[in-house]
């Protein structure tokens, strides 16, 4: 629910766009404001799993995210709706963390514990992508708004259940890094502003140099406070193990050149090639069903083959996927144009990302395991959001320099922007090592 959460406002978005009187840069703000809160405030959810009980956490976060949800689809105003965007981050900021260290302190024994995870990394993953088709579908056959709404009683379902079918793990002492937790939220959403607001106004305007400044500055710091406190929100030594780091880089990288590029598709396959809101999800539909497929084939081939083989593979189709995408046009058709590139897309990131979350939690110690998952969830989130933002200023230089076929030029230039983006994710991958049985 919270990964659909992530990307099923993306077919709903030009009816957003005219019912709320967005402007085209700012609609990138609807998504940017959930995956910001979420991803920025991972870390401190994390901390107060360990200290105030995960399934706690796990109930009040899934709690206020279902309130925020029912109030977003009453939005009648743009603030309106991004106010409840931000209360949905919060939300899934308490329960996201606490729901993976559940995971991890429930299955214990090594083999079940790897296919617990993969199964969770398999459905995360595959939520990106149904969030679309749940979209389409909704957006319609009822509106917008029941792209909302629809949370409303799986959350109710899932708090109702939890505790009953959820153990309460041990506590973990621990002191709450509050001033850590506003100093990333501040600089990620500071360097966010900037790149969105030189989409509109170029790299000339004191409104987009400053805040990206102030941004990766705040950043430096954040690093720095958590290198001497006593309980950091991001134990540093989590990035020790080389595969752990690894793994952390490729969910930093990896949303920001897949996930994001769904912004750009969807608008493209309804402003460009006039398809209805339910025919744009089901475009994803090959998508979704390989990513997930993947995943269940994760947990038999990650202890025979490792993580090298299986997440290098993943990013090269991840790659290509992209890079086909950047041969669309006005006319383009869904056989073979889209077609291909959604399959060997939908491959890439079932192979290349199911394996990382066994690899980050598969030796973590038990009180690091709400930090190391709210880590993991925190690099997503922000690879998301830094993704839409930087494709979106290439997209908006493209537009300008080629007013005739502005949404064409555009988008394929973001596209090609998530491609190269992806191949960093190829170089990281070099750098596994097989795990141990």
């Amino acid at each position: 629910m919270l990964m659909v959460d992530a990307t099923v406002m993306n077919v709903a978005l030009p009816r957003i766009e005219t019912g709320l009187h967005f402007s085209a840069s700012s609609l990138a703000w609807v998504l940017d404001a959930y995956t910001l809160t979420f991803g920025g405030l991972l870390l401190l959810g994390g901390r107060l799993g360990d200290l105030y009980g995960r399934r706690r956490m796990f109930t009040g976060g899934i709690l206020l995210f279902t309130v925020a949800s029912l109030a977003g689809g009453f939005a009648t105003s743009a603030g309106f709706l991004l106010a409840a965007r931000v209360a949905q981050g919060v939300g899934a900021a308490l329960a996201g963390p606490s729901a993976i260290a559940l995971l991890n302190s429930t299955f214990t024994e090594a083999k079940a514990r790897v296919r617990a995870l993969s199964l969770f990394a398999g459905m995360s993953s595959a939520g990106f992508a149904i969030g679309l088709i749940l979209g389409g579908v909704l957006t319609e056959a009822a509106s917008w708004r029941w792209v909302l709404f629809i949370n409303v009683p799986f959350g109710l379902v899932a708090a109702a259940l939890a505790p009953r079918f959820l153990k309460q793990p041990p506590r973990h002492d621990t002191r709450l890094d509050v001033t850590g937790a506003i100093t990333a939220t501040l600089g990620v959403g500071s360097l966010v502003y900037g790149l969105i607001h030189a989409a509109d106004s170029g790299w000339g305007n004191t409104l987009t140099v400053a805040p990206i400044v102030v941004g990766v500055a705040l950043l430096a710091t954040f690093v720095l406070l958590q290198s001497t406190a006593r309980n950091p929100l991001l134990p540093l030594h989590l990035f020790k193990d080389r595969n752990r780091a690894a793994a952390y880089a490729n969910y930093l990288l990896g949303p920001a050149a897949g996930f994001s590029s769904f912004f750009f598709l969807t608008q493209y396959l309804q402003d460009v090639l006039h398809y209805s809101p339910v025919r744009t999800g089901f475009a994803f539909l090959p998508m979704a069903t390989l990513v997930f497929s993947m995943s269940r084939l994760i947990p038999r081939l990650l202890p025979r083959f490792g993580p090298k083989p299986l997440t290098l593979v993943g990013t090269v189709l991840l790659v290509a996927g992209l890079v086909g995408f950047t041969r669309i046009g006005e006319h383009t058709a869904y056989f073979p144009g889209l077609l291909w590139p959604m399959i060997v897309m939908g491959l890439g990131m079932g192979m290349a990302f199911s394996p990382l979350m066994v690899l980050i939690m598969h030796s973590v110690r038990p009180e690091d395991a709400g930090a190391a998952g709210g880590t993991m969830q925190t690099l997503q989130q922000t690879g998301v959001s830094l993704g839409i933002a930087v494709l979106v200023t290439v997209a908006g230089n493209a537009a300008r320099s080629h007013p005739a076929t502005a949404v064409i030029s555009s988008t394929t230039a973001a596209l090609t922007g998530s491609a190269i983006v992806a191949a960093l994710t190829v170089l990281v991958a070099l750098t596994f090592k097989k795990i141990d049985r």
